[in-house]
């Protein structure tokens, strides 16, 4: 059977082969959804640290670093998507940290490790399988009590029939757009 893949849009990385873990254990962001989050940042991306939580394959983390990320930490618990996302990763080794490991543990670690002098975009896509108990609320705890004066956006991938809070502790709702069944929700700093 032909490996599931997708491609780097736009950036140095342009037209790369990433490898897609199976879609049972993932979902995959749609290349509509991928392109409008960079299209809407353009170059606001330059020179941030990309952190990309529930990062499957890496594809958006990987996507912000050819298109100017100075860094890109990618978080995974899940094992065949890890081994996938290190793979992904040797497009540039020098520039990725991949994660083994909870979203939930890892983040704050990862947030607190980074230089407070680098400016952040933290990328959540959490899983919409509805087995997953109470993931959004997980989410925003874990927000909640960041305490990073550096993060320049919060960016969910999120169900679009589920309604999302106007204020996330420090964040504030910018602005959405659907994808289907997909949306992007963007927040920033009170």
């Amino acid at each position: 059977m032909k490996p599931l893949t997708t491609s780097i849009i736009a950036g140095i990385h342009k037209n790369k082969r990433l490898l897609l873990p199976d879609l049972k254990t993932t979902r995959s962001s749609k290349s509509i959804l991928k392109e409008s989050f960079f299209n809407v940042l353009q170059y606001d991306i330059i020179d941030k640290v990309f952190v990309e939580c529930f990062a499957g394959s890496g594809s958006i983390g990987l996507e912000a670093l050819s298109r100017g990320a100075s860094e890109c930490y990618l978080i995974e618990q899940d094992k065949n998507s890890y081994d996938i996302l290190r793979k992904n990763c040797a497009i540039d080794t020098e520039k990725t940290i991949c994660i083994y490991g909870d979203s939930f543990v890892k983040t704050p670690q990862v947030l607190q490790q980074i230089n407070k002098d680098k400016s952040i975009v933290l990328y959540i896509d959490p899983p919409f399988d509805d087995v997953v108990d109470g993931i959004y609320k997980k989410v925003f705890d874990m927000i909640e009590n960041i305490t990073n004066s550096n993060i320049y956006l919060v960016a969910f991938e999120s169900q679009s029939d589920y309604d999302m809070p106007k204020t996330i502790g420090r964040y504030k709702h910018k602005k959405s757009k659907k994808f289907g069944k997909s949306s992007l929700v963007y927040y920033e700093s009170i």
